[in-house]
């Protein structure tokens, strides 16, 4: 079977008002997490400032986003399987905006770091559990509507960015921060309350009276999850990046005024949200393979401009070409993982993507102090045009 085949489009079926709710809620949460997460990114340059911190020291703490993530990650796909993704979700939607209210009210790099593991948790939590159920609505709707849920990611972390960007100038980042945990406390218990009442959908096969006991993984069903999971990483890697860099690269590397920086984000957002809207389209039409050899060289083209640009005008379209060409490969790949695993595959696929995008800032950082913020950015570039290639050298 190829693994990287067309998608069977089945946009005439009436989608039941139950799977609707769920999609609904589940695009709630995605949208929540990126909000919450490009409010974050967006003060970075605030919070180095406040902690007096080097670009090495911002890349050791911001590793601690990245430890708790990649952790909870193992652990979640379990969770998901004894306790159901949809408490799993809820539950994280909790944490995660409680903890994001303590990175302004620490003052060194190392009190920092340590907040940042149990946001990090948060973090890696909610983003397994709820691509867990996306998943499992994937397979109920059979559409290829997993880029729709990463769209609304990408266009939370547009409003939380721009939001950012606006008010960088004139409020704290404290009080910044403790507004996206309000924000965030009342969109959870709105959106959860929905989530908690409904049941996971049943697969097809499950809807037919079929057995749906998790088969036991195979060496070769392993090597295609970590395969997919490769995949994410490399495009991760630069999503994380652009976040946690971007705004310094434009402030510190083009002189850009901050709420210009704070954009250069938005501007990346804006972009991965557009393509994302048209993924399920596109993936209908083209098939999985063109949407990852294209993406990644677009992406990797993309980066290259974004980086070494003279401009800031240059370096925002740079950011907004790589955000179409990355929008919808780290989508496909999860779906991928999770379909031929269940939960334990989007576990292994998110670790490795989203480890990909927290490990990816601390390794800019320490690049950046060996070379160039520009030249430690080009990485990105790298790793991209590796996922076009890993795309199509596993075509079949």
């Amino acid at each position: 079977m190829p693994l990287l085949n067309k998608t069977t489009s089945a946009a005439s079926r009436a989608t039941p008002p139950g799977l609707a709710r769920l999609r609904v809620a589940l695009t709630v949460f995605f949208a929540l997490d990126g909000f919450i997460f490009a409010g974050w990114v967006v003060r970075i340059p605030a919070i180095k400032e406040q902690t007096g911190a080097s670009a090495s020291d911002l890349g050791l703490a911001l590793l601690g986003v990245s430890a708790g993530a990649v952790i909870t990650m193992t652990l979640t796909g379990r969770l998901c399987r004894r306790f159901g993704s949809h408490p799993v979700t809820v539950a994280c939607g909790v944490l995660m905006p409680l903890s994001i209210a303590l990175p302004p009210l620490t003052h060194s790099a190392l009190s920092l770091g340590l907040v940042l593991l149990i946001f990090g948790a948060a973090y890696g939590g909610i983003n397994v559990a709820m691509n867990s159920a996306a998943v499992d609505l994937v397979a109920a709707l059979r559409r290829p509507i997993m880029p729709s849920f990463h769209a609304a990611f990408s266009l939370g972390g547009m409003v939380g960015a721009g939001l950012g960007g606006l008010i960088a100038g004139s409020l704290s980042p404290t009080r910044h921060l403790l507004g996206l945990t309000v924000i965030g406390l009342i969109v959870t218990a709105v959106a959860g309350r929905t989530l908690l009442r409904l049941e996971p959908p049943a697969a097809p096969s499950e809807a037919r009276g079929e057995d749906s006991t998790p088969r036991r993984l195979d060496s070769r069903t392993r090597g295609l999850v970590i395969i997919f999971g490769l995949i994410a990483l490399c495009t991760a890697f630069g999503e994380g990046a652009l976040a946690d860099w971007g705004a310094l690269h434009l402030e510190q590397d083009l002189a850009a005024h901050p709420g210009i920086a704070a954009a250069g984000y938005s501007c990346f957002a804006l972009a991965m949200t557009i393509g994302r809207l048209s993924g399920t389209t596109l993936l209908e039409r083209l098939g999985q393979t063109p949407i990852l050899v294209a993406g990644g060289t677009t992406a990797a083209a993309g980066m290259l401009l974004g980086a070494l640009a003279p401009t800031v005008w240059l370096a925002l379209i740079g950011f907004a070409i790589t955000g179409l060409g990355l929008a919808n490969i780290f989508p496909v790949a999860v779906e991928r993982a999770g379909a031929h695993a269940g939960p334990n595959g989007v576990a292994t696929a998110s670790t490795l993507g989203y480890g990909g995008m927290l490990l990816g800032p601390p390794a800019i950082g320490f690049m950046a102090d060996w070379f160039t913020l520009p030249i430690a950015l080009t990485s990105v570039a790298v790793l991209a045009a590796l996922a076009a290639l890993i795309g199509y050298t596993t075509r079949h």
